[in-house]
């Protein structure tokens, strides 16, 4: 076997990068003799690393579709693996390089290019006008409109003035209800409707500054509220008033037609009871509207508050109307009634004041002399929905029952002395042994006296088989014996 030959140094490949270079940094750090093959070797290293960086670069450029590597890829790249970045170098302001003249007495030196900097006069500088830096960018929130009316802020434009205002003549008038075309989606809506018009001075300088803001429904809302409407008046077919009604009780994104059916529900009771003597099937109109009113109340997913005032006067139209239809009159009174208890347990946290409003309201109209028999009727029913302490102060406390009772004559049992005995029968039940009173006792004597004084000799009468349900109703406890 012959001897391997021994190896000598290789020689060095040179690269882009030149070892001279290497020997400039060095010395300039203060690293002199720098042997060649280490200066060769970190070479080949630099340029491996640039190699690297360009590669990383060279992705972001073609990534944001460009074909021309500008310094920012070259920062991105330098952060990707976790380099610090190149300060002071812009892609929008990018450096100059210019070429030096060549050395005469050094013709081997290569080119040489350098950053041109720019000389500053700072004199010039502090003469200039100073220009203000914009303010930065920022975001703030606010009201583009508020339940139709757009605020009168800074960020909305400006409200244009009407040329002319409505007629006083015209005030307090109800407009008509949206009405059909001639196809089944031609349908046109006015704006939404606003609240009712009220004179005075303040309203409006209230109105200038409130500018309602109008709404074209889709065509799709516009064909629900023809065929919904379709459906439940003329009450005639009960299927499709049962599925219009859930529709209205359960579906979502009902809001927008809401004023409109608020507004249609309030037409329609106001066009039925203006008739002095409303017919049988006009009262079945007022039972669908009632329940229309009822399914709105029970959708939870709209927001009824800003209507309240408007969902009220229909059912206390209905409540405390003189001249129902016979048949179903006490049945409508029940079921506004019913209505009516259900909004204030829903609404009546939220604006303490409306009970007592309302409560307000059924007191003048079973107190007021001279009113029928419907009237007070209704506001009993009224009276029982607003609570207990509404019904002792309109009976006992305030002599409801006494007025009513020398409107009556003996023996008479209509649908206003039901609805006396349920408020009645609301403050306190019968006992389940009742004990009748007895003149001949002293104690029963000064019960049934007080009972006659309270609540007159009509209703009186009718309390004198429970002594316990007397004394509950004249005082508020369980019953004498307590």
């Amino acid at each position: 076997m012959s001897k391997a030959k021994a190896k000598g140094p290789q020689p060095q490949g040179t690269g882009l990068y030149r070892p001279e270079s290497i020997r400039d940094v060095a010395e300039s750090l203060g690293i002199a003799n720098l042997p060649d093959a280490v200066a060769s070797a970190l070479a080949s290293d630099v340029e491996y690393r640039i190699h690297q960086v360009i590669e990383e670069s060279s992705r972001f450029t073609r990534h944001a579709r460009r074909t021309t590597m500008t310094t920012s890829d070259v920062d991105q790249a330098l952060r990707v693996m976790n380099i610090e970045p190149l300060y002071g170098h812009s892609p929008h302001n990018p450096p100059t390089f210019r070429r030096a003249l060549p050395y005469p007495h050094v013709p081997a030196a290569g080119t040489v290019y350098f950053v041109e900097d720019e000389e500053i006069d700072f004199d010039r500088v502090l003469r200039e006008e100073k220009i203000p830096l914009p303010k930065p960018t920022s975001w703030t929130a606010h009201w583009l409109a508020v339940e139709g009316v757009q605020p009168l802020v800074p960020e909305n434009p400006p409200a244009i003035p009407r040329d002319t205002e409505p007629d006083a003549t015209h005030v307090g008038k109800v407009a008509s209800p949206p009405r059909t075309g001639t196809a089944a989606g031609g349908t046109t809506f006015p704006p939404t409707p606003p609240s009712p018009p009220r004179g005075g001075a303040s309203y409006a300088a209230k109105k200038q500054q409130q500018q309602l803001v109008k709404q074209v429904l889709s065509r799709e809302l516009q064909l629900y509220y023809t065929r919904l409407t379709t459906s439940l008046l003329p009450p005639g077919d009960y299927v499709k008033r049962t599925a219009a009604l859930s529709s209205l009780r359960n579906d979502a994104g009902l809001q927008t037609l809401l004023p409109y059916l608020v507004k249609w529900v309030g037409d329609g009771v106001v066009g039925v009871l203006k008739d002095p003597s409303p017919s049988e099937g006009e009262g079945k109109v007022l039972e669908v509207l009632l329940d229309v009113i009822a399914a709105l109340l029970d959708n939870t997913t709209l927001f009824v508050e800003p209507y309240l005032h408007q969902l009220l006067p229909p059912l206390l139209s209905i409540l405390l109307h003189a001249s129902l239809p016979s048949s179903s009159a006490q049945h409508l009174r029940t079921s506004a009634a019913q209505t009516l208890s259900h909004l204030l347990t829903q609404h009546a946290t939220t604006y303490p004041s409306l009970a007592p409003r309302i409560m307000k309201t059924l007191l003048l109209a079973l107190l007021a002399p001279k009113k029928s028999r419907g009237t007070r009727e209704g506001a009993v029913r009224g009276l029982v929905g607003v609570g207990k302490e509404a019904v002792r102060k309109g009976l006992v406390e305030g002599g409801g029952a006494k007025v009513i009772g020398e409107e009556l004559s003996r023996g008479e049992s209509e649908g206003v002395v039901s609805a006396v005995m349920d408020g009645l029968g609301l403050l306190h039940g019968l006992a389940s042994q009742p004990r009748a009173l007895d003149p001949s006792n002293e104690h029963d004597a000064k019960t049934i006296s007080e009972l006659r004084s309270t609540l007159g000799d009509f209703f009186a009468e009718r309390f004198m088989v429970d002594a316990d349900w007397a004394w509950g109703v004249l005082h508020g406890v369980e019953g004498a014996d307590s």
